[in-house]
């Protein structure tokens, strides 16, 4: 009998390859409404490559935010509509003048912050319009958000954390599974014929289409990107 793929055991939602979310220590989050807090601590979640810091805000709310880079234990931050566009406040892209670092970024308005999240990452503002803000991503890719849609300026702490090596492949291994990360990963065609539609070792495989077919179930869609088209233009 065959074995399910690792892109299908992971859905099957078992143990295996389940995220300990028990040990973290605390859940990102921006406040509902407009308010001006202090940063009394920071920490380090095993769950986030960056610190998190502890904000006591008037109302009493305690949250955990993102730590932006230059920021200290006693600095005094804003959110929302009392917002100023300086290092470590939450404001709407629409407040946020062009070409400003940003980071934490909402998908939907009041949602809750979905992109540029990893430690020493940030995105730029590069154009806004009535109903769209153009923002370019880490990746260089641009996208557009809405304009209610909340940031935090600066850049996310804990930058210098890819220039120390991992030396051994154990250490790199907890990391991953910290995160719920497969590591290390086999390339297809190094397992057998009932591993993976790449397996086996039986011939060099010449000819064989690493392009997986437009309709493919998820057990095929392995192999290279598929490209829109094939073939000469007729």
């Amino acid at each position: 009998m065959g074995k399910n793929l690792i892109q299908q055991a992971r859905g099957k939602g078992g143990p295996t390859y389940r995220a300990p979310s028990f040990r973290y220590k605390a859940k990102v989050s921006y406040p509902k409404k407009a308010q001006t807090g202090k940063i009394t601590d920071f920490i380090k979640c095993q769950g986030h490559s960056s610190p998190l810091a502890k904000i006591e805000y008037d109302s009493g709310e305690v949250t955990y935010v993102i730590a932006a880079q230059g920021i200290k234990v006693g600095d005094i931050v804003e959110i929302g509509d009392v917002a100023k566009p300086s290092k470590g406040n939450t404001l709407k892209l629409k407040d946020i003048p062009v070409g400003a670092a940003l980071f934490n970024i909402e998908a939907k308005p009041n949602e809750g912050g979905k992109f540029v999240r990893s430690g020493g990452c940030f995105a730029r503002v590069v154009n806004k319009k009535e109903n769209e803000v153009v923002i370019v991503l880490p990746s260089k890719k641009q996208k557009v958000f809405h304009p209610e849609c909340r940031a935090t300026i600066g850049t996310i702490a804990g930058s210098g954390r890819k220039e120390k090596p991992f030396l051994k492949a154990g250490t790199k291994y907890h990391y991953m599974k910290a995160r719920n990360k497969l590591y290390p990963k086999t390339s297809g065609i190094a397992m057998n014929a009932v591993d993976h539609p790449h397996g086996t070792s039986r011939s060099s495989k010449k000819g064989h289409p690493t392009i997986a077919r437009k309709n493919a179930p998820p057990g095929a869609k392995v192999g290279k990107i598929r490209p829109r088209r094939t073939g000469y233009k007729r």
